[in-house]
């Protein structure tokens, strides 16, 4: 996204690095709690879908005030890997245990490098290549512990999940002077169309409504708010650093409600899968950062 553009369209003033970070470390929180609500309601995935996408899409429409949709290969495509990945996140989240799924979700990079290569011609760097193996690995030992079919299936949708994410992003960056929250947009109202229709079959208890307003309203629409926003202002390295409190407090918050503990493959895998995400983020801003300390 240009950020000169996303200024003069929203007018949209300066913002502080200190200010930036904190509404990186607000996003990581927000996005953390998706594992424990999902797992607290009793609304079917179908249906927290369809109903949260609706709210969030009417997050997106008041920040965004005016858009129009370009309808780009590289914008639908965006916004189905978005649709894609927020069910399948759900379905899995219901089927295995929330520290599995953040952690396999968080596998992305490792897809986003093969996909870049691929669909982008984007070279991968020397520390792409070191962490990729690390990342499998420790995807690898999430289906090490004993499973149920249930667990296993998943597992299986986390990892397709992470893909999804991954095409998002690599769309999202093929569109040079584009804007996230439109394409978010158009990802929620798809979700809006596919999944509202079972929200209606649902029981709408005050807990539930309560819990799908709240994924909608902030879990979704004001964290990627809050993201798309300061991302723009905070070195790489920074911002993943920051964002890895996701995957740490996610299952942390499921295990001090319902007690629920993953398996210790899958915490030694999802520690191999943080582990390179971090050294991978660390190199790559040791590489921008060796030009500018290089004399003439």
């Amino acid at each position: 996204m240009c950020c000169d553009q996303r200024h003069a369209c929203y007018n949209e003033p300066p913002m502080s690095r200190h200010k930036a970070r904190l509404f990186l470390a607000l996003t990581a929180l927000l996005w953390s709690s998706s594992g424990l609500l999902v797992k607290v309601t009793s609304w079917q995935p179908l249906s927290i879908f369809g109903a949260r996408s609706l709210i969030a899409s009417l997050v997106f429409m008041v920040y965004l005030r005016q858009f129009s949709f370009r309808w780009t290969r590289w914008q639908i495509g965006g916004a189905l890997g978005y649709a894609v990945a927020q069910l399948l996140f759900i379905t899995a989240t219901k089927l295995t245990t929330a520290a599995n799924v953040i952690f396999l979700q968080y596998t992305a990079p490792s897809y986003i490098v093969l996909f870049g290569y691929w669909v982008l011609r984007e070279r991968p760097q020397r520390s792409d290549w070191l962490a990729m193996p690390v990342i499998f690995a420790g995807l690898l030992l999430f289906f090490g512990d004993e499973l149920s079919l249930d667990g296993l299936t998943g597992n299986v949708l986390a990892i397709i999940s992470g893909m999804a994410l991954a095409t998002m992003m690599l769309c999202m960056r093929a569109q040079k002077d584009g804007v996230p929250a439109q394409t978010m947009l158009l990802g929620s109202l798809l979700g809006t169309i596919i999944g509202l229709p079972f929200s209606f079959q649902e029981t709408w208890t005050p807990t539930d409504v309560g819990i799908i307003l709240y994924l909608g309203t902030f879990q979704i629409g004001i964290a990627s708010l809050f993201y798309s926003t300061a991302i723009k202002y905070v070195p790489a390295l920074e911002a993943t650093l920051i964002l890895t409190l996701e995957p740490v407090l996610n299952p942390i918050w499921v295990f001090l409600v319902l007690g629920e503990t993953p398996g210790p493959l899958a915490l030694l895998g999802g520690t191999l899968v943080l582990a390179a995400i971090a050294a991978r983020a660390i190199s790559g801003a040791q590489r921008q950062i060796e030009p500018s300390t290089t004399p003439p």
